[in-house]
């Protein structure tokens, strides 16, 4: 192993302790005292800065810092996480039922295209189309033996 190697290892053994010392000072009163918070980012700005000029590897910076958040965040509970911003965008359409199209949840039943319900407030709903209604055509085109995940409606 070449000397610089073993340097950029002890720094980054260096820096870890560092950081796990600094942590553990400011935890408790970071949210209560705004000059300590200061404090704190500072010398997280300074270890990600050592880190991002000295590691023995080329490290990437926006993964680093979510790592970072993510430590933080799950350091709070079992059940707390962070999302990055494409997961999370991702779980806000999944839950909040934002989506394009006409607005039903639809199910292949017997090879027909059937709709298990329209959801309350879409142009679906308001169109009365109900549970168990069976599409025939999309656009002019046969649905029989279409996929569900084919139309987007």
């Amino acid at each position: 192993m070449t000397r610089n190697k073993k340097r950029s290892i002890k720094l980054g053994f260096l820096v870890a302790a560092a950081v796990l010392f600094s942590i553990t000072a400011f935890y408790h009163d970071l949210s209560a005292n705004s000059e300590q918070a200061y404090k704190g980012l500072k010398l997280f700005t300074e270890v990600l800065d050592e880190v991002e000029r000295n590691y023995v590897d080329p490290v990437d910076t926006k993964e680093l810092m979510q790592k970072a958040i993510q430590g933080m965040v799950h350091s709070l509970d079992p059940h707390s996480s962070f999302l990055p911003p494409e997961a999370f965008e991702e779980l806000q359409v999944e839950t909040k039922g934002e989506f394009g199209g006409i607005g039903i949840v639809i199910t292949m039943r017997k090879g027909r295209l059937t709709v298990i319900s329209p959801i309350e407030g879409t142009p679906a709903y308001k169109a009365g189309i109900k549970a168990k209604d069976i599409i025939i055509k999309i656009d002019g085109e046969s649905t029989k033996d279409m996929t569900e995940n084919r139309p987007k409606i």
